[in-house]
């Protein structure tokens, strides 16, 4: 049973009356938090997306702290960029060198002066740059979104053990670095490469725990439990899996491990991380 959430920025609700549209998002969310009754699932936190680079960033962090009525818990600027983005279903938001800015840089330190962590989603031949960031920060929670998405269409289509081979070493150098995080799941979306969203029914549980499997298992071996979350990806994933079959395909993987690394990768470590 999901008990709360966190609400990740999705560029929707911006206020174009706002000095800074994207704070109409977390005004929006915050409301609609308000009105969800007792026993439904909970917005316990609220990440809000924010140019980290922009010289006015305090005061941008000020207005999404007064509209998460208590609720901000980070931002995400994501960092996904690719040379081919015509090749992708989902088009990426970052720039090339993005993490190496130093404007972009010194607002991910802020967040962390301010207690707010930092999470970002990107490709797998991104994973270099992202550690230089994360040494770059050590005082700022970083949390990897999506395994660092793989990518398996365009250039990389048919080439998912050797890209496999290669993310298993990033991943183990990330968990190096005490500051980063990583979200378990948003591994099923199309530019992944499973062509799960052209078939006439979406993948079983099982289905989801032969393909993914050894992903899941090998970010959990690297970062622990205390370090892994769980999530959904709703409602980008939608298009190639059912939410109760995935959260199924969840609980078969998650089964090998003991009640209290379970307890932390669906709940304990998202508290945690987030302040909830």
């Amino acid at each position: 049973m999901v008990v709360q959430t966190v609400y990740v920025e999705c560029r929707s609700y911006y206020d174009d009356a706002l000095p800074y549209p994207p704070v109409g998002e977390t005004a929006h969310i915050a409301t609609l938090a308000e009105t969800i009754p007792d026993g439904k699932a909970q917005i316990a936190g609220i990440i809000a997306h924010a140019d980290l680079r922009r010289p006015d960033l305090t005061d941008i962090l000020d207005a999404h702290v007064e509209a998460g009525q208590g609720r901000l818990v980070g931002i995400r600027h994501a960092g996904a960029y690719d040379r081919e983005p015509h090749r992708l279903m989902i088009s990426p938001r970052g720039g090339a060198g993005l993490y190496a800015d130093p404007d972009f840089r010194r607002g991910v330190a802020l967040l962390g002066e301010r207690g707010l962590t930092y999470d970002t989603w990107h490709y797998h031949h991104q994973s270099e740059a992202f550690l230089a960031l994360a040494k770059a920060v050590p005082t700022t929670t970083l949390v990897l979104d999506h395994f660092g998405t793989p990518l398996g269409v365009g250039r990389f289509a048919g080439q998912r053990d050797a890209i496999h081979e290669v993310w298993k070493k990033d991943m183990a150098a990330l968990a190096c670095r005490p500051n980063v995080m990583a979200k378990l799941g948003g591994l099923s979306m199309p530019d992944n490469g499973w062509s799960w969203h052209q078939r006439d029914r979406p993948p079983s549980s099982d289905e989801l725990v032969s393909a993914q499997g050894a992903w899941f298992r090998h970010m959990i071996a690297c970062f622990g439990p205390e370090r892994c979350m769980f999530e959904s990806n709703f409602p980008v994933d939608r298009v190639s899996v059912n939410y109760a079959v995935l959260w199924n395909a969840f609980k078969k993987m998650a089964a090998v491990y003991d009640s209290d690394a379970q307890a932390r990768m669906f709940a304990g470590t998202a508290r945690s991380v987030y302040g909830l």
